[in-house]
C-alpha cells in the first residue's frame, strides 16, 4: 500500500498569535492645551478640540505633554483637563496625561491625581535639570509605575530634560508590568530597534518625520503634533502601510514633510506653531503661555500657506 504523503511542515507548524492591537491606539495626538483669551484654562475649548480630533481619526490624545505646555499648567489644571476631555470622548479614545516632573516625590503625585481623573495612562518624561545617572533614572520609573494601576508610557526627549533613556535601560523597565510603551524622540534609530527586537514594549514615534520609519520595523504608532491641524494627513500614513501598500505610505509621508518642518523645527515650539495655525482655524487653542510667545503675523501666514498646501 502506497503511504500518503506527509503534509507539510507548514501545515502543522502552530498558527502565530494574533496581534494585539497597541495599548492605547496607533494615531494619537499630542494635543494643545487651550486657553481663554485671559490666560485660563478653556476647557470648553479643550472638549471641542478632542471630539475633533477623535472624529478625525485620532484613537489616542496625550493631554499635558510637550506641546500642551505642561510645565505652565498647574496640578489641579492638569487634573481638570483629563475630566473634561473624559467627558467629551468617552471610550472613542485613549487618554494619556503628562505627569512627569524632575521631582519623584511630585510626579508621583500627578500619577495618582490622574487615576482619579479617568486617564487611561501616563506620560513620564525623564527628570529634567538634575540629570540623574541610568540606576536612578531607572529608579524613578519604578517608582512612578508602582504608585498607581495606571499603565505607563515613558518619553525618552533628552533634547529637552538633557538626559537619555538608555536602550538597556528601556529594556530592563520593560520587564515591570505597567511600563508598557515609549514615546521617542532620541532620533536613535538603532536603539529604538534594540528596545523593539527584544521587548514587547509599543513604540510610538515622537518626532513627526520617524513615523512611517518606525511603524514599519514594529512601532505601534505615533504621538504627533501635526497631527493637531492635520489628523486624517497623518493617519492616512498608517492606513496605507497596513493596506499593503507601502509605495503609498511612503507617498504620503514625504507629503506631510513641509508642514512637519514648517511646524517642527522653524525654531519654534510645537506648541506655538500648533496654536497659531489652529488660531488661523478658528478652532480652540488660545495664546501660549509666558515664557513662550505667540507666533508672528508672516509666521502665520506662511504656516497656512504650507497647511493649505497639503490639505489641499
Amino acid at each position: 500500500m502506497t503511504k500518503p504523503p506527509s503534509p507539510p511542515a507548514s501545515a502543522s507548524a502552530p498558527l502565530p498569535a494574533p496581534v494585539q492591537p497597541p495599548v492605547f491606539g496607533r494615531a494619537l495626538c499630542a494635543m494643545v492645551t487651550p486657553f481663554t483669551s485671559s490666560g485660563g484654562l478653556d476647557l470648553d475649548g479643550a472638549q471641542r478640540l478632542a471630539d475633533r480630533l477623535v472624529s478625525r481619526g485620532c484613537d489616542g490624545l496625550v493631554l499635558s505633554g510637550t506641546t500642551g505646555e505642561s510645565p505652565t499648567t498647574s496640578d489641579t489644571e492638569k487634573a481638570d483637563l483629563v475630566r473634561a476631555v473624559r467627558e467629551a470622548v468617552g471610550e472613542r479614545a485613549s487618554i494619556v496625561t503628562g505627569v512627569g516632573t524632575f521631582d519623584t516625590r511630585h510626579t508621583v503625585e500627578l500619577t495618582s491625581d490622574a487615576e482619579k481623573a479617568g486617564a487611561d495612562g501616563v506620560l513620564v518624561v525623564g527628570p529634567y535639570y538634575s540629570l540623574p545617572p541610568q540606576d536612578a533614572l531607572e529608579a524613578h520609573f519604578r517608582d512612578v509605575a508602582d504608585a498607581s494601576g495606571l499603565p505607563v508610557m515613558l518619553y525618552d526627549i533628552p533634547g529637552r530634560t538633557g538626559v537619555r533613556i538608555e536602550p538597556d535601560t528601556l529594556i530592563r523597565l520593560a520587564e515591570h508590568p505597567r511600563i508598557v510603551a515609549v514615546k521617542d524622540c532620541s532620533a536613535d534609530f538603532l536603539g529604538a530597534q534594540k528596545v523593539l527586537a527584544r521587548t514587547a514594549l509599543a513604540y510610538y514615534a515622537g518626532c513627526d518625520e520617524h513615523n512611517l520609519a518606525l511603524y514599519a520595523v514594529g512601532a505601534a504608532g505615533y504621538v504627533s503634533t501635526v497631527a493637531n491641524v492635520a489628523p486624517e494627513r497623518m493617519r492616512a500614513v498608517l492606513d496605507a502601510f497596513d493596506a499593503g501598500d507601502t509605495a503609498e505610505a511612503a507617498r504620503l509621508q514625504r507629503r506631510t514633510v513641509e508642514l512637519v518642518e514648517a511646524m517642527m523645527a522653524s525654531g519654534l515650539p510645537g506648541a506655538v506653531t500648533a496654536k497659531a495655525l489652529l488660531d488661523d482655524m478658528g478652532l480652540p487653542a488660545g495664546a501660549v503661555r509666558p515664557p513662550l510667545r505667540p507666533a508672528g503675523r508672516d509666521t502665520v501666514a506662511g504656516l497656512r500657506a504650507v497647511h493649505e498646501r497639503l490639505t489641499a
